[in-house]
């Protein structure tokens, strides 16, 4: 390791021929502690040059003399020697022009220079000199550092020999690259090979390694990089051609930012690439075995999942027969009254007894709106049902709802409506709204037989991330609370299990259809909201169900139908229903309601029609058509009639499960089972007053 002497760059060396300025510039420095050594001319100086200097300050005219002797001494420095000069210049006005010929001298001799003009004061000149010592000392400290490294290398060099390990060094900035003789070997080389990059390194490696390799040394020159390489890769010796596995490693030398130096070592590893792929060979054998027995086992896996599916089939085909005679028990019973009832009315007509008549009509009205109902269940079920999405004020809809609650509930149950405070609108479907809100009361009066307390509240929640990856199923976010809790029978965990299960009931046979928590469940779902059910034995059950919250002001309560029906003034109504008895029901109905009435039954039907003069003042579609579907029909008749007003009507159609999403400007919708009052009002809402 070098040792630095106390002496190395601290001498100024001062040249001044004229006067006593040598002598005042060599006072003033000594005065501040500095070594000086006052030189008569360029000569002395360059006998002086050595080590401990550390600066050279000369005037003008020192420069004025000999050159060649200094210019000698400052050639053969070290590399990384490169002495600081400071120039005493004479003041710029009066210069004579062999004045200017002898700082173009200095130039000559170094760029490593300050010029100072004189006049100059005592703290300019103590300030160019000290920050020339510095620079010099730092030369001095890169010449200890070349020093350490050099015996550092010389240190590794052995070790690397008594250890087989090649070493190599290359140069990037002057593409220079040197092998020791292991390296040499390594790459299938003699000794005295010539080695370069191109023509040793890359050359040397094998054809499908040779990318990786290179650009494996690109990476760790890459300027930013952290300079690092560790490589495994093949090659093959150009004379013996012996195809050996090395294992590289080094690592880039960076200075001001870019690669200088780029130093390592390789080692032989085919031995252990012998071994690896022996091992490889081995564990491929083994994997061929454990292959074969993975397929027996597939195969007995394969039978196994085979009885599992036909039994799983079976279980399907057992809930399907549920459902299916769930459906076919509540519409038997329905069509009977349906059926039956219009079978009275027409031989009661037939024979002239009309007394008594309206009783049957009411009979097959009341068995068809419990048909439609459960249709509605099914679909709720089924998350298909067309909702009309708003905004709802859930504590006004809640305080609207007490008296058809108390009604349905009976007297021994007592009420609580809780309304929370802070509570945000939500964005539903009312009436299936307040139709969940009212199945809950009823399930939870039925649960109640001698009389209890049933309690409706609401709260703001806020459901976070923990909550969700705990009870999934439901999006972290801002959510209105509806809670119906009772305090009847409760459920054990076998009954909650299968709650929401289409036509499940623990109610005697007849008095429930058991859809009626599946259409909440469904609702809700498709609100994109959840449910939630607590419940135990003798405790009885709480229901909760969770609609997400909106800031959203809630639609105004709407207002009783009028009891007289708008009639129309003969504007004319296109109508596009493929079934003929629901096409003859709605003209009949706007027919007396004062309606011209045009019909189609497709949309291939009702493209002339529309593509022709006939005034128009609404269209009513369904949206199940055959063919073209109600809602392309409808954008194909708003380019050729763009005031156009659309009806559409629906039994089920899945696209139009939301209407916001699914109904355009100038578009409405009522669903199919619908009263014919409501048909009535909606057309006359649509065209309003006046013939189109």
């Amino acid at each position: 390791m070098a040792h630095r002497s106390a002496g190395d760059g601290r001498r100024v060396l001062i040249s001044a021929p004229f006067g006593r300025d040598a002598e005042s510039v060599a006072h003033l420095l000594s005065d501040d502690g500095y070594d000086t050594v006052v030189c008569a001319g360029l000569r002395q100086v360059a006998d002086h040059f050595d080590d401990r200097t550390g600066a050279i300050l000369l005037t003008e005219e020192a420069l004025q003399g000999d050159l060649a002797a200094l210019k000698g001494a400052l050639g053969r420095q070290n590399t990384w020697s490169d002495v600081p000069f400071v120039l005493l210049a004479a003041p710029a006005r009066g210069r004579a022009p062999d004045r200017e010929r002898s700082r173009l001298q200095l130039f000559d001799l170094t760029t490593n220079s300050v010029v100072l003009e004189r006049p100059l004061g005592k703290a300019s000149l103590l300030s160019a000199v000290a920050s020339a010592l510095r620079a010099r000392q730092k030369q001095f400290d890169m010449r200890d550092r070349l020093a350490e490294l050099d015996e550092s290398e010389s240190r590794l060099r052995l070790a690397t020999e008594a250890a087989d390990i090649g070493t190599w060094d290359y140069d990037p900035i002057r593409d220079v690259l040197q092998w020791d003789d292991r390296c040499k070997a390594l790459f299938g080389l003699p000794p005295e090979a010539a080695i370069s990059y191109d023509g040793a390194f890359v050359a040397g490696l094998h054809p499908d390694d040779r990318s990786a390799a290179v650009s494996a040394v690109s990476n760790a020159l890459r300027p930013g990089g952290d300079g690092t390489y560790e490589i495994e890769y093949r090659t093959v010796g150009p004379i013996d051609g012996v195809e050996r596995w090395l294992q590289a490693k080094g690592g880039a030398i960076f200075q001001d930012g870019r690669a200088v130096r780029f130093i390592g070592t390789v080692i032989d590893i085919t031995q252990r690439k012998s071994a690896e792929a022996q091992l490889d060979r081995f564990a491929r054998t083994l994997e061929q075995q454990v292959q074969a027995r993975t397929a027996d086992l597939a195969q007995e896996m394969a039978s196994r999942a085979e009885a599992e599916e036909a039994l799983r089939q079976s279980q399907k085909m057992e809930a399907v027969g549920q459902l299916t005679g769930g459906i076919a028990h509540d519409f038997n019973n329905m069509l009977t009254g349906v059926i039956g009832s219009l079978d009275i009315v027409r031989r009661r007509i037939e024979t002239g007894r009309l007394n008594d008549i309206d009783r049957f009509m009411d009979a097959a009205s009341t068995s068809a709106q419990r048909a439609a109902a459960l249709t509605a269940r099914l679909l709720a079920f089924s998350r298909r049902q067309s909702l009309d999405p708003q905004p709802l004020e859930v504590n006004g809809l809640l305080a609207s709802l007490e008296d058809l609650i108390l009604r349905s509930t009976g007297e021994n149950i007592t009420l609580s409506l809780i309304a929370g405070t802070g509570v945000k609108g939500v964005i539903a479907d009312a009436n299936q709204l307040e139709n969940a809100i009212l199945n809950l009361a009823i399930n939870a009066r039925d649960a109640m037989p001698s009389g209890g307390e049933l309690t409706i509240s609401t709260a703001l929640v806020e459901i976070d991330a923990a909550y969700v990856a705990a009870k999934p199923g439901i999006d972290p976010g801002a959510y209105v609370m509806i809670a119906v809790t009772d305090t009847g029978q409760g459920m054990s965990p076998d009954v909650l299990k299968k709650v929401f299960d289409p036509f499940f009931t623990t109610k005697p046979i007849g008095q429930g259809t058991g859809l009626g928590l599946s259409m909440v469940y469904g609702f809700a779902r498709q609100s994109n909201g959840q449910v939630r059910i607590h419940s135990r034995p003798g405790e009885g059950t709480s229901v909760k169900l969770y609609l997400p919250a909106t800031d959203l002001q809630g639609a105004p309560v709407a207002s009783e139908p009028p009891a007289v029906l708008p009639k129309g003034q003969g504007q004319t109504v296109l109508i596009v229903e493929d079934d003929p008895s629901v096409r003859q029901l709605v003209r009949e109905v706007l027919t007396e309601l004062s309606y011209a009435v045009v019909e189609a039954g497709s949309a291939d039907e009702a493209l002339p029609i529309l593509d022709s003069e006939q005034a128009i003042a609404l269209m009513i579609s369904d949206v199940g058509l055959p063919g073209m579907n109600g809602r392309q029909l409808a954008e194909i008749a708003k380019t050729l009639r763009p005031a156009l007003n659309i009806l559409f009507v629906t039994g089920y159609a899945e696209t139009a499960a939301h209407r916001g999403e699914f109904l355009g400007q100038d578009m409405d919708m009522i669903t199919k089972p619908f009263a014919l009052q409501t048909l009535a009002l909606k057309v006359g809402e649509l065209i309003g007053p006046g013939i189109r």
